[in-house]
Parts: C-alpha cells; structure tokens; sequence
C-alpha cells in the first residue's frame, strides 16, 4: 500500500470526474480506494457526499457531512455542500443558507466561494418561488 500512498489525490481527482460522467459506481470506487489509503483523512467521504447530492439524495449527503463539518470547521467545501444539502430540505433551508454564507465569507478559495455563490442565488431565484420555475 504504501507505494500508492502519492496517487491519493489521483484517486480523489479521478473520482470527482467520475461523478462528473455520472459514472457512480467508478467514483464510489474511486473514493473508497482512496480512503484506504488515507483512513483519517475526510475527503473521500465528501466525496461520497457529492455523489448523494448529485443523485438527490440529500438526506444522505447531511449525514455524511455534518460530522465532517463539526469536526473540521475550517473545511469551508464540506461546509458549503452540507448547506446545499440542507438547502433541498424546506425545514432546514434557512440553516443551509446561513452555513454556506459563514463558509464563504471565511474562505479565500475563489471555487468553494462561487459554490456557495451558486447555491444561494439558486436558492433565492428558484427555491423559494412557491412553484417551481420551469413549471410556471
């Protein structure tokens, strides 16, 4: 094991493509491996949560993040995904929006800060609407 220890972030990169080509079963895969390798470290199971989020499955994705979030703070991406997933659920849509604001204002990351840019702009433009947008 220890000779695949460097392709850690090879695994990581190759699995957020994977979602990308809605190929789930190779980024499961993908991220499993590279948990693996790196047992404490917390980024393949946000990647597992990119995966939920992207199947819709929100509920999965708040699972999986928050613990990842309360125990890394400073993990401004898993902190904007966590918000994104609460942002699906009405019940916790203010608290999504209100983490994803205090993760991008303490990030210097310009992609996790148009991430959380993105998502509270499709909150309030098509979230919020009492009909959804492409139905009205």
């Amino acid at each position: 094991m220890q000779v695949f220890k460097d392709d850690f972030v090879l695994l990581i990169e190759a699995g957020f493509m994977a979602v990308k080509k809605f190929d789930e079963d190779s980024a499961r895969k993908l991220f499993l491996a590279a948990h693996e390798l790196r047992p404490s470290h917390s980024v393949p199971f946000v990647g597992l949560s990119y995966i939920s989020l992207n199947k819709m499955d929100y509920e999965a994705a708040i699972e999986t993040l928050e613990p990842i979030v309360k125990e890394e703070p400073d993990n401004y991406l898993a902190a904007v995904l966590l918000g994104i997933g609460k942002l699906m659920d009405k019940d916790l849509r203010s608290e999504g929006e209100a983490g994803i604001r205090a993760a991008i204002g303490k990030t210097d990351d310009p992609t996790v800060k148009n991430l959380g840019d993105t998502a509270l702009l499709w909150s309030e433009k098509d979230l919020k609407k009492s009909k959804a947008p492409f139905f009205s």
